[in-house]
């Protein structure tokens, strides 16, 4: 709360309740219509809202939680007052509401709403004339119109009747002689904990009081005067009994190590939504989602809220909490932030006539109707079937279907059950007789007792039964609960769903700490440097995980509520852990001990929840062993049982606290007279102040542990600066939050141009954290050099913030919306401007930006330049059939873009047309702040700097069109062959297929399925007609929507008798980049892609001699070993992560041509008769050898595995040179070495070639091949690919059967 006013009497922070709050209907000013609440004046004067007030407030303010008196009456009554009459139910409603402060902290209410008759006669004549003028309208407009709108009663008249004014009359009036006038008016609790049973009863029996037809047994004054000052806070871990008006009153506090206190009953929760759709939507709440709930009931959006947010421990929400919005802060609705809200929905009304700001990341859920839409693109939580049914058994367990319940006893509403049934014998002092408990019952399950048993039946001790006495009470045989049955079943339930869900979280997170980061020296500079440091290693972290969980947990650990758990756990070094953490890490601790297991081996095997008997045993016992007599009116004290067994003491010892009973207070005779049915007017004097002698609570060890709190607080902030505190307090614990709490109470407009201030700040420096982080985890080296952490970034990962992008230009596009139009408010301006730009197409062409320059080689030849067009983007959204939605559109959209690295220029255009801009947006909206909007596109524009394959990725069975162009170099061969040519193309997704190139031309379209990455092009003729010889230089392909330009160098003949007689080639490609994006490398100097070999290693070794500088030995073995090494790395990547192992294999530095670079090495490259000799010529020789002569080996083992080998060897030479296939020497031997690879064959082939009598006649005596140690050297770097599974592009083995 915020407000201002001196600090209120005693120990606040230790008190049960804080303030005691009467809000209704103020004589004074009369009626007036609450104008914010937004309702029709069309409706009858009792369905309207008027404006409430808080009548009175006891104390007036607390220094520890000031009073804000607008948010307390707007969240008491939210729809402000409501009038009834004699004739309609009248019955009193209970609810509770929360109010978030700016820091984070929280205040909890608890309502009770009741009727109460309307004495000033200023009132009744008011209402009286407000339906006369009601009656008359509606009159004129019976006689205007035949299908008249009216009140839901009065739209069933005939509009033939002429009765109809009677009927409306009848139904629709109010008339002071005859009618009694209620209004509502409604009590309220504000406590810093949510006891919520306690404070219910507390309130039902104050009701009770004022509706009894006998009088308490003492003035109001005094329960109020009680509850305020006298009873306590119970400390952790302890129960408490106080005393209301006719019952003792009993609520316990979970201790230090159990889970948090939750007095929501989790029972309605699953009613209301039913098992799959709240698993849904807490899902959608761990992601940090917009969650709106919508129920006519606020209690049922209360308990909703409270309940899933009960669910998330140890994480805790961190965004914009407001479970009931009251209906003058709808505006809260266009917040461009995560937020978790509750609305409520007016009797009658659809949904689809509710007009939210943005629904691209909402996810919407209708209590009522047990209904829930999610948003597009949602991962689901791990191992979802197994939990939903581990939570059905202890739902079953319960009697509750998993399904809900849609008519589910209301018990939130439904006050008559709420009274306790059994009164007390005395109840002018509120205390009850002692009960006797069964203390053999209770000591049944224990561990102590179990092992006594079991030791005296050994020793051959009979123990027929064990009976423990309760020696101060009477035994009866049943234990007497003083909570009611169904509490106690709601509270056992409670427990067990949640350890359910604790449990979840305890085994996802089990290894936590090992990925946490922790490199500040200190407190301070780690708070300086928060936003510069990486405090969790993130892809070390995913990469440990089972597979079926990463979808959720790589969004999941890019929230807000992950970060700054962490960020717990790293100040937990120089501070008290966070309570949360505390318990989270003790649950860990037990998992070790009693599962022990090494910390990096992940399973997918779902695991119980195995401490759901034992859950929750304390709380209970708290609540069950109450037994406390007071011996004396003013002071009570606690009567302890006596019992054999140690833990049970313990427990009772806890239960110390009795508050002080409540007493006559020194007040005025004549004030706060009783008389039924009216709640009396308060003595403030006696209720603004505490007793005046510190009461015995006030020293109790919750103000002390405070008061320590705050003493450790305040000198660990000294030495810190001014900013560095607001650092502490704003930032380093919730980083990353644009705007946290919202204020509920000042709505004048210039704190609401304020708040979108706020929203807009904190959208941009999202962006830029955004954008940030995506540069930095796709830099690579650069990155790693510059200290940012691990170079490589997973699919998933990049996948996961692009989706988060994409989240948040939705959420900029929805600020300040003037009138939505569909779910995507991105894709709706984007139509818009399109429809704009058409309209203008007719008269004048519509600017196009310039594109890359035109791709030139030296024949000329070129690719045409690729149009850029926002619109021209656009339709090849709108022509993929696969997206059936407008989110999904605007994301296809977004990845395009960013793709084609135009992300920034796009937008920029679309912004550009300012007329639409100001048509479509108010004023305050983010894409109207100029200053913010240009540093927007300059943190996109960055983004340019590295290559996403975002949309080829994802949108993979999209048909492209690509282009693809032949490059021959003329100087030395004709341009045009007059053979037959064909080409065929592959990707990472799949190939064309052979296409035949239609004759002298060198450039065509084809369309396909999307290749993906395009990786291989296999290029070939028939070798017919004269001037069949062909050089090639490259080929060129483009996807036509993506731009993405590939060139595939060759550099080689094509043709019998020249080169190697190929007749076809097999090309590995490369990405080309565009001149503007060369710049922005340089710049950034991020690691070039693998490129594919160059036209100098695909020549035959005899162009080489005299021209190129040979590689030395030194050098030859490096590149072997660089080969091996990064295909190693390959398989060490998660699967869907790996690139292209046809690079590795056949690229510039893969496998082959290392392999290549040792058998030239040495080769005796004279020209017998002008012929080349290519090392294919060597294969074939050895072959020969092998399959001719017999060979001679130290044992018969040794010659067994010899000959085995050259028998394979010979095989696999003989297949690929029988391969229908018209490939050269060098493609042979290319495709032996792929061959070797994949089936683990090369480590066995090279000894036999190093030792084979050809090589003498073909390598020089200095050879690589005849240097003993480094073929043993090759052989075991070789070996290290053993294990791997290699399989092989399907375009480079073509036609071999092996």
């Amino acid at each position: 709360m915020s407000g201002s006013g001196a600090p209120g009497p005693g120990a606040a922070p230790c008190r049960f309740a804080h303030y005691f709050v009467l809000c209704g209907i103020d004589a004074e000013s009369g009626l007036e219509p609450d104008e914010l609440a937004g309702e029709n004046f069309d409706q009858s004067p009792l369905r309207r809202t008027f404006k409430s007030k808080v009548l009175a407030h006891y104390p007036q303010n607390i220094e520890w939680n000031p009073f804000d008196q607008d948010a307390v009456n707007m969240l008491c009554m939210p729809k402000g007052l409501s009038f009834r009459t004699q004739a309609d139910n009248r019955d009193p409603q209970l609810h509770s509401f929360i109010i978030t402060r700016e820091d984070g902290s929280r205040t909890y209410g608890f309502v009770l709403t009741f009727y109460e008759e309307v004495t000033s006669k200023q009132i009744c004549t008011a209402m009286q004339t407000l339906y006369q003028m009601h009656n008359a309208e509606q009159y004129s407009s019976v006689c205007a119109s035949s299908s008249c709108s009216m009140d839901s009663l009065a739209s069933s008249i005939d509009e033939g009747d002429a009765t109809s004014l009677a009927k409306l009359q009848r139904y629709n009036s109010y008339d002071i002689s005859r009618d009694t006038l209620y209004v509502s008016k409604c009590i309220c609790l504000i406590t810093p904990l949510p006891f919520m049973q306690a404070c219910k009863k507390f309130l039902v029996q104050l009701y009770k009081a004022v509706t009894s037809q006998q009088p308490p047994p003492l003035p109001l004054e005094s329960y109020i005067h009680n509850i305020l000052y006298e009873v306590p806070l119970p400390p952790p871990g302890r129960s408490l009994k106080f005393y209301g008006v006719y019952e003792p009153i009993i609520c316990q506090r979970p201790g230090p190590n159990e889970l948090p206190l939750s007095d929501y009953p989790l029972r309605e929760v699953f009613e209301l939504l039913g098992l799959e759709n709240l698993v849904q939507v807490f899902t959608c709440v761990l992601l940090e989602m917009q969650i709106l709930l919508y129920s006519q009931d606020y209690q049922r959006l209360m308990t909703v809220a409270e309940g899933i947010t009960t669910l998330l421990f140890p994480f805790q929400w961190q965004h914009v909490y407001v479970p009931i919005l009251p209906a003058s802060l709808l505006h809260f609705l266009d917040a461009p932030v995560p937020y978790l809200m509750g609305l409520q929905s007016k009797e009658g009304t659809d949904r689809s006539k509710l007009e939210l700001p943005q629904e691209a990341n909402l996810c919407f859920v209708d209590i009522d109707n047990h209904f829930i839409e999610l948003p597009e693109e949602f991962p689901q939580f791990p191992n979802k079937l197994e939990f939903i049914q581990e939570i059905s058994e202890v739902l079953l367990q319960f009697g509750i279907p998993p399904e809900g319940n849609l008519h589910c006893s209301d018990s939130a509403t439904k006050l008559k059950n709420l009274v306790l049934s059994d009164l007390v014998n005395d109840k002018k002092n509120g205390n009850i007789p002692g009960n006797a408990l069964n203390m053999y019952e209770l000591l049944k399950g224990n561990e102590t007792i179990a092992r006594l048993q079991a030791l005296a039946k050994r020793t051959g001790v009979t123990m027929e039964k064990m009976t423990i006495t309760a020696p101060l009470v009477e035994k009866e045989k049943d234990v007497k609960l003083q909570c009611e049955e169904v509490e106690l079943r709601d509270y056992k339930l409670n427990v067990q769903l949640r350890e359910v869900f604790a449990n979840r979280f305890t085994q996802m997170f089990a290894d936590y700490e090992a990925f946490v980061i922790q490199a500040a020296p200190d407190l301070e500079s780690w708070l300086t440097n928060r936003e510069q440091m990486q405090n969790f290693d993130k892809a070390s972290f995913l990469s440990d995980q089972p597979e079926p969980y990463l979808p959720f947990l790589s969004h999941f650990i890019e929230t807000q509520m992950f970060a700054t758990f962490i960020d717990n756990k790293i100040i937990s070094q120089w501070e008290e852990k966070d309570p949360f953490l505390r318990v989270f890490d003790s649950r860990i601790e037990k998992i070790r001990l009693y599962n022990v297991r090494a910390p990096a081996l992940r399973t997918s095997n779902y695991q119980k929840c195995s401490t759901l008997k034992e859950a929750g045993r304390l709380s209970i016992q708290r609540l069950v062993l109450v037994d406390i007599v007071a011996p004396e009116p003013h002071f009570l004290c606690l009567e302890k049982q006596q019992t054999d067994t140690q833990s049970i003491e313990q427990r009772l010892m806890k239960i110390d606290h009795t508050a002080i009973h409540p007493h006559l207070l020194d007040m005025k005779i004549g004030q706060g007279k009783y008389e039924q049915g009216f709640f009396p007017k308060l003595q403030s004097d006696v209720l603004a102040t505490g007793p005046t002698n510190n009461n015995r609570w006030a020293s109790r060890s919750a103000t002390t542990q405070r008061r320590k709190d705050r003493l450790r607080q305040h000198s660990e902030h000294i030495g810190l600066d001014n900013d560095l505190r607001e650092k502490y307090m704003q930032e380093a614990r919730s980083l990353g939050k644009n705007l946290r709490q919202p204020k509920l109470s000042d709505l004048s407009p210039a704190v609401i141009a304020q708040t979108n201030s706020k929203f807009v700040e904190g959208l941009l420096k999202e962006c830029r954290m955004k954008t940030k982080r995506m540069l930095v985890e796709k830099m690579g080296h650069e990155a790693v050099e510059l200290g940012h952490g691990e170079a490589n970034i997973t699919g998933l990962e990049e996948n996961t913030l692009i989706a988060s992008l994409c989240d948040l230009l939705e959420r900029i596009w929805s600020h300040g919306l003037q009138v939505k139009q569909g779910k995507s408010a991105l894709w709706s301006h984007l139509l818009q401007y399109q429809e704009r730009e058409e309209k203008q197409e007719h008269s004048a062409e519509s600017p196009v930006a310039v594109g890359p320059e035109r791709r030139k080689s030296d024949t000329g030849i070129t690719l045409p330049t690729l149009r850029v067009s926002l619109i021209q983007d656009m339709r090849h959204v709108q022509n993929m059939s696969e997206i059936k939605t407008d989110v999904g559109r605007a994301r296809a959209w977004i990845r395009l873009s960013l793709e084609k690295k135009l992300l920034s220029q796009h937008l920029k255009q679309l912004l550009s047309n300012q007329p639409l801009a100001k048509k479509l947006y108010k004023r305050y909206a983010f894409l109207r702040c100029e200053e913010e909007r240009e540093q927007f596109l300059y943190h996109l524009l960055s983004l340019n700097a590295v290559d996403y394959f975002c949309f080829t990725s994802v949108f993979t069975t999209i048909v492209i069109p690509y282009r693809s162009v032949i490059i021959p170099i003329k100087k030395l061969s004709n341009a045009i062959t007059t053979s037959n040519p064909w080409i065929c193309v592959s990707g990472e997704l799949g190939d064309t297929g052979v296409m035949q190139i239609p004759k002298n031309l060198l450039e065509m379209t084809f369309e396909c399925q999307n290749l993906g990455k395009l990786t291989t092009v296999q290029i070939g003729h028939d070798n017919s007609g004269l001037l069949a010889k062909w050089l090639v230089d490259c080929v060129m392909v483009r996807n036509e929507i993506t731009g993405h330009t590939y060139k595939f160098p060759c550099g080689r003949w094509l043709g019998k008798g020249v080169d190697d007689g190929s007749l076809e080639r097999i090309l590995i490609g490369e990405l080309v980049s565009s001149t503007s994006d060369e710049e922005l490398g340089k710049q950034c100097r991020t690691p070039p892609q693998q490129k594919s070999p160059t036209t100098a290693r695909r020549l035959s070794i005899t162009s080489l001699t005299g021209k190129n500088t040979k590689p030395n030995a030194g050098q030859i073995q490096e590149g072997i070993g660089e080969a091996v090494n990064n295909i190693v790395k390959h398989f060490h990547k998660p699967e869907k992560e790996r690139g292209s192992l046809t690079i590795l294999l056949c690229g510039e530095n893969g496998l082959v041509a290392a392999l290549e670079q040792v058998f030239h090495h040495g080769f005796k490259s004279a020209r017998i008769f002008h012929k080349n000799v290519f090392i294919w010529d060597f294969i074939e020789k050895a072959v020969a050898y092998f399959e001719t002569s017999d060979q001679i080996g130290d044992n018969e083992e040794a010659l067994l595995l010899q000959r085995s080998s050259c028998k394979t060897f010979c095989h696999y030479v003989n297949a690929i040179n029988t391969a229908p296939r018209n490939i050269g020497k060098d493609g042979k031997f290319q495709i032996l070495v792929c061959l070797g690879t994949r089936d683990h064959l090369l480590p066995q082939w090279i000894p036999l070639l190093a030792e084979c009598p050809p090589i003498t006649r073909m390598y020089e005596e200095n050879a690589l091949l005849r240097d003993r140690m480094t073929v043993n050297s090759l052989i075991r770097v070789l070996q290290t690919l053993q294990d791997f599974n290699i399989v092989l592009e399907g375009s480079l083995i073509k036609g071999v059967d092996v």
